[in-house]
C-alpha cells in the first residue's frame, strides 16, 4: 500500500504520438515521439509485439512523465506509456475523448 501523498508524486499526462519508429535489433521496442503540448519527448516502449505502428501513430495515450530517463537499446526514454495487461492482452490507456496534449490526469 502507498499513501495518497506518494501517489500524487506520479505525474500522468495525455500525449499525442506524432511518430513511431522500430528500433534496429529489437523485437519488442518502439521509439515514440510524443507531443505533450509544451514539449515533445522520446519514449521507448516494449509494445511492438502487441501493436502495429499505424495503431499507435496519430493517437493520444496516457504517459508517466516524471520518471528518470532510462537507456534502452542505446535510446533514451523520457517517460512510460500506460497499459493494462492480463495473461493474453496488452491494452494501451487512452482518453475517451480528445483533450489538449499535456493534460494532467487527476
Amino acid at each position: 500500500m502507498i499513501s495518497i501523498d506518494e501517489f500524487k508524486k506520479v505525474e500522468l499526462k495525455v500525449g499525442y504520438v506524432e511518430d513511431v519508429e522500430e528500433i534496429k535489433g529489437s523485437k519488442k521496442l518502439y521509439k515514440l515521439k510524443v507531443n505533450f503540448g509544451e514539449e515533445t519527448r522520446q519514449i521507448v516502449s516494449g509494445i511492438k509485439e502487441h501493436y502495429k505502428i499505424e495503431e499507435i501513430k496519430g493517437k493520444q495515450f496516457v504517459f508517466v512523465t516524471n520518471l528518470e530517463p532510462a537507456k534502452l537499446m542505446s535510446e533514451i526514454s523520457e517517460g512510460m506509456i500506460l497499459a493494462a495487461v492480463d495473461d493474453e492482452t496488452l491494452s494501451l490507456i487512452s482518453p475517451e475523448r480528445k483533450v489538449k496534449n499535456g493534460t494532467k490526469l487527476s
